[in-house]
């Protein structure tokens, strides 16, 4: 070999090692990067495409925010007291542990393992589809008409902003069976009245001018002494006096239609960003209540008789447990009170990390709940029993349920009291705070559920939040009526009745029996591990969650449903037309649930039996969301498929993890050819 071809290989060699150094420098750099991103990924959103929950307590609080509502307030002190008061805690606490945890748990799984809302997270049985589709619908429906509620909450605390509250008297607005106008007397002829068998005095022109037996008043001629608060909401706030019912809604109260408006706007701004807006919101919503109700309990047992509402509201019956109807309404209030079966649970746990504990927030959510709406009822009837005592009034005469209790007994109670208008002002914030956070969740239901479906809409995430809560206030302006009260008892009453017990059982009997018991508990295991709580083996306790899913839960919802329809008595006051609305909205619900299923029969191909195989058999992408997690589904599962959408390659690397960019020439990255390198040397 001459000298000149010796010293080009040697020149050659040397340029070669050079390469060989760099690309080596370049593809550490390259690793190191990717890497880095990939750690950076874990630490923030583990699903880039539908973003996750800044933190576990975001979820945590919004779960909670979600399950306690004004139902606490309103709903469950009144069922306390006419289901035999203290007795009622044990059947509702029974109905708890079989039907409203087993629920919660199971929505919560459902959603955080397949990351998908209610309409989409039912890919292991095409067949069963449409229960989520009934549970948008039943959260459309509420969200309708529970932010007039907030609306209503919002009009009292811009109110209350005054010296003296416009409720504490009878005013112009009042009619002449308000309390100052209508006096009780024990002797109608301390002023020459003549006194009547049905317990009224009248003047001589024969004009009632007070009371002397106000039971035997009631009984008789249906007089009662009503209290300027109550005038007040009726005559003033919402118009209702001017209404003769259902049938005469009359005109819309411009004051409403404002106070719905900022409602809307308010949880529009709240989800504009989705779970990463509304999750920092509720840190304030769902933490205030309880401040308040704490406050006003220390308030509430400095008042004169409160003794008397507080053994009122504990004070067991035990020959109520043997009532039929003390059990259905226990389990039916753990549906209202834990919003199960509405999809929110779904939707909200769909933004979970894959290996958050869903058991322990289940029951610690649940129980936190339960536990509200036992405490609420001490600080309510706390006041009612000084409002009894004040007004020399029987406690049974005082105590209401709904809207009554909220925004007609307690806003008058607080007027005895002094620096009254304060104390009104933390009632009615904590109303909208309380309120504000169901309400979230009903309307993300909806828009997780329309982003799932159609999932180039996630571009415009503040677009479709805006639209959807458009749609609902322009639905609620009939709930701003004179007569509008109505018809929200009418919605209240049919929207989410006994077609929320037919999604329960629609889902115990897909995930348990269709999808496999034994399947869904691999699953769960999969997520959170072989320890719950941190502490709890799952071994030990995933066959009572079996039990009930198989068994006891839909048997006992089942029982539930059947008894609500033999005890069906129509609204009182309401004509026909009016609960054949009410049953329309039921069987939306009903419809939405069945009718998809009868679609996918009639368009899937082959006989019978081939449709029911394919319709209950697990899609290709039925399971987590992220080609990771799903490889830990294959271990348990043969020949499931780990990517279906193609998303990594085969060494387990997807392109984003990849996508560096070059900040300078000697940057990580891929280069365009070995002539770079050349012009480099």
């Amino acid at each position: 070999m001459s000298t000149d071809t010796a010293l080009q290989v040697h020149s050659l060699k040397q340029s070669v090692d050079a390469l060989s150094e760099k690309v080596d420098r370049n593809h550490s750099d390259l690793l190191a990067a990717v890497g880095k991103k990939k750690k950076n990924k874990d630490e923030g959103d583990e699903n880039e495409e539908r973003g996750n929950w800044g933190s576990k307590i975001d979820f945590f609080l919004s779960c909670l925010g979600y399950a306690v509502g004004l139902g606490n307030v309103w709903r469950f002190p009144y069922l306390c007291y006419r289901n035999g008061g203290g007795a009622f805690f044990i059947p509702y606490t029974i109905m708890l542990g079989l039907v409203g945890i087993p629920i919660f748990f199971l929505e919560l799984s459902l959603g955080q393992f397949t990351s998908s809302g209610p309409a989409t997270c039912w890919k292991f049985a095409q067949l069963f589809r449409g229960i989520g589709l009934g549970m948008v619908i039943v959260s459309s429906l509420v969200a309708v008409y529970y932010n007039m509620i907030i609306g209503w909450a919002f009009y009292y605390l811009f109110a209350s902003f005054t010296s003296k509250l416009p409720w504490s008297e009878c005013g112009d607005w009042s009619s002449a069976y308000c309390l100052d106008r209508l006096p009780l007397m024990e002797n109608c002829t301390m002023r020459n009245w003549t006194a009547t068998v049905n317990g009224t005095c009248l003047n001589g022109n024969g004009t009632l001018m007070a009371l002397y037996n106000e039971t035997l008043s009631k009984e008789t001629m249906g007089i009662k002494r009503k209290l300027p608060s109550e005038e007040y909401l009726n005559n003033v706030v919402l118009g209702s006096g001017f209404s003769d019912g259902i049938g005469d809604l009359g005109p819309v109260r411009w004051q409403l239609v404002l106070c719905l408006l900022l409602a809307w706007i308010f949880v529009a701004a709240t989800l504009s960003k989705g779970v990463k807006s509304s999750g920092k919101v509720v840190y304030v919503t769902a933490t205030f209540p309880y401040i308040v109700l704490i406050i006003l309990l220390i308030r509430g047992v400095l008042l004169d008789g409160y003794q008397k509402g507080i053994e009122f509201y504990i004070t067991p019956n035990l020959d109520r447990l043997y009532d039929a109807r003390v059990w259905k309404d226990a389990a039916v209030q753990i549906f209202f009170s834990l919003s199960a079966s509405w999809g929110g649970l779904i939707a909200l746990s769909s933004y979970n990390k894959f290996h958050n504990d869903a058991f322990r927030d289940a029951l610690l959510v649940s129980l936190g709940n339960c536990l509200t709406s036992l405490f609420a009822g001490f600080v309510i009837f706390s006041y009612l029993g000084f409002l009894s005592t004040d007004l020399n009034m029987p406690i049974e005469d005082v105590a209401e349920k709904g809207p009554t209790l909220t925004f007609v007994v307690y806003p008058f109670a607080v007027t005895k009291m002094p620096i009254s208008p304060l104390w009104a002002i933390l009632f009615f914030i904590m109303l909208v705070t309380l309120g504000v956070d169901s309400e979230f969740v009903l309307v993300e239901t909806v828009t997780t559920s329309i982003m799932d479906m159609f999932p180039q809409t996630r571009k415009y995430k503040t677009f479709t939040v805006v639209t959807c809560c458009a749609v609902f206030f322009l639905l609620g302006l009939t709930l701003t009526t004179n007569g509008g009260l109505y018809m929200l008892d009418l919605m209240d009453t049919y929207a989410g009745g006994w077609n929320v017990l037919v999604i329960s059982v629609c889902e115990c009997i897909a995930i348990s029996l269709v999808y496999g018991v034994r399947r869904f508990l691999n699953d769960i295991e999969c997520m959170i591990g072989r320890k719950v709580c941190g502490f709890i083996p799952w071994v030990i306790i995933k066959y009572w969650w079996a039990a009930c899913w198989v068994f006891i839960t839909p048997f006992a919802v089942t029982c539930v449903m059947v008894f609500s329809w033999y005890d069906y008595t129509r609204l009182d006051g309401y004509p026909l037309w009016a609960d054949a609305l009410g049953w329309l909205m039921t069987f939306v619900v009903i419809l939405g649930i069945f009718i998809p299923a009868i679609i996918y029969l009639c368009i899937t191909p082959g006989t019978c039996g081939q449709k029911l195989r394919i319709l209950t058999n697990p899609l290709v992408e039925w399971g987590p969301a992220l080609v990771k997690h799903r490889r830990l589904v294959a271990r348990y599962v043969p020949n499931y498929v780990v990517d279906p959408w193609g998303k990594e390659d085969q060494n387990g690397i997807a392109p984003s993890d990849i996508a560096v960019e070059m900040q300078k020439q000697d940057a990580p990255g891929y280069t365009p050819s070995p002539e770079y390198y050349a012009q480099k040397m």
